[in-house]
């Protein structure tokens, strides 16, 4: 968690609604140096009502410091990218918290950033938005994807550890494709699905007395269409491909359901079912394995590949240091036999 100067870093927030706002409010917490922006007055004041210095425009914000998060809507993100590289040294690690990778990603490399943005997605959220719902423990704890790049390594391991030692962050190292290609799965395509559900209810004759009869698994299975309707469909056309193709799997998943159901099959049904049991089993109390694994400072091309391949195997960090020239994770492994 150091600064250029070897002290810790002082840190910039742009864009402080949910997200951005937990991301602020932790580090102010911490007792970091921190700055926030937002474009809208109201919530810049906000902002300083919590305690934290809120300039009126995003180049003081940003001005000397050593770590920027971007947290504004992921349409704005390579623009506003582009106007805080302008703003800030060329040593600033910038990071964004957005839910999609690639774009921002290859933005990041058109505009010529790459060795020292990172991109990034804590896997947390709320089904309300801005700095009012924002909260400092919201991210405690929480897998963050990291994707490191071959020319931004020193940035993933200041960022990295920053996050570890701030948010207690699971650090998830993966490349931006990859991210994109899991998170369809795990975030986004629940989004859709969510509101398919719910909005069908809308739709029916029997909507008051299906709401009266809902429980758990309705407001379980619906909880994330609380959301605010432009933030998901920002994120869904922001990874449209990928979704569109999970969509298509999850398709023919229901019509394996609905045969088995239509055939009245209770094995095969059965079946079915149980694969999806066995997925949600799964997601909470897997055993993980921990390691350690050293590579030398200048090693980029392995530390990288095995970064990669690590989030890949759904495998997280929760240390990195760097002394004596050389880098140190702390890594962990669903438990299989460990990465050679």
């Amino acid at each position: 968690m150091v600064g250029g100067a070897g002290g810790q870093a002082r840190v910039a927030v742009v864009g402080t609604g949910l997200i951005g706002g937990s991301v602020l409010l932790r580090l102010r917490d911490a007792g970091l140096d921190v700055a926030g922006w937002d474009p809208d007055p109201a919530t810049r004041q906000r902002v300083r009502e919590q305690g934290v210095s809120a300039p009126d425009t995003v180049e003081e914000a940003v001005a000397g410091r050593d770590v920027v998060f971007l947290c504004g809507p992921l349409p704005t993100l390579p623009a506003t990218l582009a106007r805080v590289a302008a703003a800030t040294d060329d040593r600033c690690v910038l990071t964004d918290v957005g839910s999609t990778k690639a774009e921002v990603a290859t933005a990041a490399g058109t505009q010529g950033l790459g060795h020292r943005f990172v991109p990034g997605h804590p896997m947390a959220g709320a089904d309300r938005a801005g700095l009012g719902a924002a909260n400092a423990g919201l991210l405690d704890g929480a897998a963050w994807v990291l994707c490191p790049g071959p020319t931004g390594m020193a940035a993933f391991r200041r960022l990295a550890a920053l996050l570890i030692d701030v948010f207690h962050a699971r650090v998830v190292p993966m490349s931006a494709p990859e991210h994109d290609s899991a998170a369809a799965l795990a975030s986004h395509l629940p989004h859709l699905l969510a509101s398919a559900l719910a909005g069908t209810v809308q739709r029916s004759a029997l909507r008051d007395a299906v709401l009266a009869l809902a429980a758990g698994s309705f407001s379980d299975g619906t909880r994330v269409a609380g959301g605010p309707p432009e933030r998901t469909a920002n994120m869904l056309l922001g990874n449209r491909e990928r979704v569109l193709a999970e969509l298509d799997a999850v398709r023919a998943y229901l019509d394996d359901l609905a045969e088995a159901l239509r055939a009245g099959d209770p094995g095969k049904l059965a079946g079915r079912l149980a694969e999806g049991r066995t997925a949600r089993a799964a997601l909470r109390g897997r055993p993980f394995t921990a390691h350690r694994r050293e590579f030398p400072a200048d090693d980029h091309a392995g530390e990288l590949a095995y970064l990669r391949e690590l989030g890949a195997a759904g495998g997280h960090l929760t240390g990195c240091r760097v002394a004596g020239g050389a880098v140190t994770y702390t890594a962990h492994l669903p438990a299989t036999p460990p990465l050679g």
